[in-house]
């Protein structure tokens, strides 16, 4: 999701400077578990008739003593230009001892996953214009998505840890796929300002997944609240942006709103779509940028959360990562780091 977040200063002399507003804040741990005002299961889910979204701010390795000395350090706007793009997988070189589950284990945990996920409301109704598809992406799916932005991610326009000109750095890596988003200026353009690089395709997979998702939270509608017009409470969006952000196990992104799109985009109310992979997050989400006044919900690996219409423009965030919640077979197939993978789609 576009926007400030938490940010880390650059050294102890610089001056910080204030988080810029974020997604909001989801509702206490009570409400946490509620299913919303309406559930159901779809017939099918991602990859079949429905398929499987945040800004995300890729980590960068250490740098050394000289990497600042990029032409691009100069002039441009929080980032570790100097550093190799942040893979968010772990390379086998750097695990000397590795035991992978053989290919039996890692489909009776999945199966083992898909068991457990019966015991919760697959769709959930969480306002108007907002609903959370749970575990709507497939084990399969979250495999190739993870697999798809490692490769995107350490090529040329991939993970950087973006920041401000008082160098504060935020605290998450992002990939921008489609357009670049610029958190500094909050502006959207063809090229990053501190390399020049371009934004890599939206793959035309990760489209379709968001069409599928769309489709579902039509059905969802229908049939939980009887909306006649589905459409015209959740449009139909067509993505031509993504924002990959990788947080690790301490990142996190304050209260903010999605508002850097095209004005005819925000007055359309055309939603943002948000996957999930990786550790279990607590997130936030309200009309006001106040978390003791925000509703919270936990997105786990495989979830997609959608918000459009009247709830485009809500404050919202991500508040506490939960450690050791990532599934074990994403972990073995993919060797993602310890964290969460969050895609944001949006068409601008």
């Amino acid at each position: 999701m576009a926007g400030g977040g938490e940010k880390t200063p650059a050294s102890s002399t610089q001056p910080r400077k204030a988080p810029t507003p974020h997604a909001s804040v989801y509702g206490r741990s009570s409400e946490r578990q509620k299913q919303g005002p309406c559930t159901f299961s779809p017939s099918s889910s991602v990859g079949s008739k429905y398929s499987p979204q945040q800004m995300v701010t890729p980590a960068q390795p250490p740098k050394s003593a000289d990497s600042r000395s990029s032409p691009y350090s100069a002039e441009s706007v929080g980032s570790d230009s100097g550093a190799a793009p942040f893979d968010i997988c772990v390379s086998d070189n750097k695990c000397p001892i590795k035991l992978n589950l053989s290919l039996l284990d890692i489909n009776r945990a999945k199966r083992r996953d898909r068991e457990l996920s019966k015991d919760v409301a697959p769709f959930q109704y969480l306002r108007p214009g907002m609903v959370l598809l749970k575990r709507f992406i497939k084990p399969n799916d979250q495999v190739k998505i993870v697999k798809v932005c490692r490769q995107l991610g350490v090529g040329s326009g991939g993970f950087y840890r973006p920041g401000y000109r008082d160098g504060a750095m935020l605290r998450l890596w992002m990939m921008c796929l489609g357009k670049n988003w610029d958190p500094d200026s909050r502006s959207y353009g063809d090229t990053r300002p501190f390399d020049g690089a371009q934004p890599p395709t939206i793959p035309e997979e990760f489209r379709k997944y968001v069409q599928d998702a769309i489709q579902a939270s039509h059905e969802l509608l229908k049939q939980c609240i009887g909306a006649v017009n589905a459409v015209e409470e959740l449009p139909l969006m067509s993505p031509d942006i993504c924002l990959v952000n990788f947080y690790s196990s301490s990142g996190r992104l304050g209260l903010h709103q999605d508002k850097d799109e095209s004005r005819s985009s925000l007055d359309k109310g055309l939603p943002v779509v948000s996957f999930s992979l990786g550790n279990t997050t607590e997130f936030l989400y309200g009309d006001v940028r106040d978390e003791e006044k925000v509703s919270r919900v936990d997105l786990e690996s495989g979830d997609v959360l959608i918000f459009g219409g009247k709830s485009r423009l809500i404050f919202h965030g991500v508040s506490n990562m939960k450690p050791k919640t990532v599934p074990k077979w994403l972990t073995d197939e993919t060797s993602l780091r310890p964290g969460r993978l969050n895609l944001t789609f949006r068409q601008f």
